[in-house]
C-alpha cells in the first residue's frame, strides 16, 4: 500500500462528508443512537459544512489516500485560535494552541500505519501555525482512539461534554506540547 497525506481542498467536500459519515459513529459511545449520530452528521459534517470547513482560513483539513484506492482513506482538521467552549479553555495549559477537531481513519485500513502518517503530518501543519500547543476532545468510552493519542503524547487535562444530536456527551481534554 502506497499512502499519501494531503492538504484538502474545496474539490474534496463530497468525500470528506462521506468518509465523516462513515468514521464518526465509530468514535461514538455505545449509548449513542443512529439517530443522534446521523442528526450530528447532518449538523456538522454535510458537504457544505465541508465546503465551509475548507474555506475557513482559520482551519486546515488533511487528507490521507491509498493509491491504489479512488476514495480518501483518513482526514484530520485543525483549528486555529482560542477555545470557545468554557470547559476547555480552562482545561488546557500551553498557548498558544490549535484543536485537532477531526483525525479518523476508515475501519478497514486501521493498523496500518494510516493514523500515525496523518498524525505526524497534522502535528508539522500545527507546529507551522506557531502555536504552543494542541488539543482534542475524545469520548471517555473510546478506548482505542485514547490509547492511540496516549501513544502519540498527548496527556489528559480536563474533561468537556459534547452533544451528539440529543445526547450530551462525556469527553476527556487532552494536550500535547508541540
Amino acid at each position: 500500500m502506497s499512502q499519501r497525506v494531503r492538504c484538502a481542498t474545496v474539490d474534496d467536500a463530497t468525500e470528506l462528508a462521506w468518509l465523516a459519515a462513515v468514521t464518526f459513529p465509530l468514535a461514538c459511545p455505545p449509548g449513542s443512537t443512529p439517530a443522534d449520530q446521523r442528526a450530528f452528521i447532518d449538523a456538522a459534517l454535510s458537504v457544505d459544512r465541508f465546503t465551509e470547513y475548507l474555506t475557513d482560513p482559520a482551519r486546515l483539513l488533511l487528507v490521507a489516500h491509498d493509491d491504489a484506492l479512488p476514495e480518501p482513506i483518513g482526514y484530520t482538521m485543525l483549528v486555529e485560535g482560542e477555545p470557545t467552549d468554557a470547559e476547555v479553555h480552562a482545561a488546557i495549559t500551553l498557548r498558544p494552541t490549535v484543536e485537532l477537531s477531526k483525525c479518523y481513519v476508515l475501519p478497514g485500513h486501521h493498523g496500518q500505519g494510516v493514523a500515525s502518517a496523518l498524525m505526524a503530518a497534522t502535528l508539522d501543519a500545527a507546529r507551522r501555525t506557531g502555536a504552543r500547543g494542541i488539543w482534542l476532545g475524545v469520548n471517555q468510552l473510546n478506548e482505542r482512539a485514547q490509547g492511540f493519542y496516549r501513544r502519540t503524547g498527548f496527556v489528559r487535562v480536563g474533561t468537556k461534554h459534547f452533544q451528539v444530536g440529543n445526547r450530551l456527551e462525556d469527553d476527556f481534554v487532552l494536550e500535547l506540547a508541540l
